[in-house]
């Protein structure tokens, strides 16, 4: 089973359309979680808006993604609002990237 950071890695090539920085250095990827019995991976990830119109695209391109690992029959990926984003979980360069300081 790939590890955390493997997890992430594959996660970091599904770009947002609209901001053009990938998914976790945008911070929309709150928590993994693996079952090496079953083969399966859990993302809990929000969007930088409810209302977001790529959402449904991020969503089925990190499920894709994950499932392209070896070791991983199944990905699912659930939505959550609760945080709320913010540009705060961005990470230094995504900020850099989008001229936020």
């Amino acid at each position: 089973m790939p590890d955390e950071s493997q997890l992430l890695e594959a996660l970091r090539q599904v770009i947002d359309p609209e901001l053009m920085i990938n998914i976790v250095d945008l911070g929309l990827i709150y928590e993994i979680d693996q079952d090496p019995e079953t083969r399966r991976v859990k993302v809990d990830m929000t969007l930088t808006s409810p209302a977001c119109p790529a959402g449904p695209q991020i969503i089925q391109q990190s499920k894709m993604a994950l499932e392209r690992l070896k070791d991983v029959d199944e990905a699912e990926i659930r939505l959550v609002m609760s945080p709320p984003w913010s540009p705060e979980r961005m990470t230094d360069e995504a900020r850099d990237q989008l001229g936020i300081f």
